[in-house]
């Protein structure tokens, strides 16, 4: 487990900052972060920075085999340190029915939840945000049929980033991240490094006396 100074030391940063100081350390290609349908519901929540719990559910498909849900629940209370619910609807019309709503948000923050990302949509966002519980997803609908979890821990894949139990997790405005444990530590510093970069970069170009010419010199 990672260090709880070095755990708040990300929200310090946004999640391209990061990305780019994972890119640093492990190159391109890298495909750990959420894609565009993935959307922060509440953005005034903040970022959130956590270790995944992951699962799949079906929202309306009535003859899916059902895992109970205590066996999810009891994943994310055993599960140390900050947690990112991370759940994908596989049902046969996945986002037709709402994957997590109000009631969830407020047994989720009991067991540690800091933040939800979900392969699908949510219902209750005012209620959600009532609890304070950071939620990523596609958007919202109102309702669902019938409700199962049929899979608990394993990969699974949300916004094109595949996710495995255990991984950390940063979201925040943007989208997610997926951060090594392993790299965590050399990343936070490298995240310093690029925004001592960048701030170089946007000094040179909000300058008053900035020239293309400079600007290619200084290439």
């Amino acid at each position: 487990m990672l260090s709880q100074e070095i755990l708040e030391g990300f929200k310090a940063f946004d999640s391209a900052t990061i990305f780019n100081a994972v890119v640093k350390k492990l190159g391109l290609p890298n495909e750990d972060y959420t894609d565009h349908r993935i959307r922060c519901l509440l953005p005034d929540t903040g970022p959130v920075v956590g270790y995944a719990v992951t699962a799949e559910v079906t929202t309306n498909d009535a003859d899916s085999v059902a895992a109970p849900w205590e066996d999810y629940y009891e994943a994310l209370h055993r599960t140390e340190g900050p947690v990112v619910a991370v759940l994908r609807d596989v049902d046969s019309r996945p986002g037709r029915g709402a994957s997590f709503g109000d009631g969830m948000a407020r047994l989720h923050k009991k067991l540690g939840t800091v933040g939800v990302l979900v392969e699908g949509t949510v219902r209750d966002l005012a209620g959600i945000g009532e609890v304070g519980l950071p939620v990523w997803a596609w958007g919202t609908v109102p309702g669902h049929g019938v409700f199962c979890v049929t899979r608990v821990g394993g990969p699974v894949t949300v916004g094109s980033m595949r996710v495995r139990g255990g991984d950390l997790i940063f979201a925040d405005g943007d989208g997610a991240v997926r951060i090594q444990e392993e790299h965590a530590e050399e990343v936070l510093q490298l995240a310093a490094e690029v925004r001592a970069f960048e701030a170089e970069v946007f000094a040179q170009y909000e300058a008053e006396d900035f020239t293309f010419e400079k600007w290619k010199a200084s290439r």
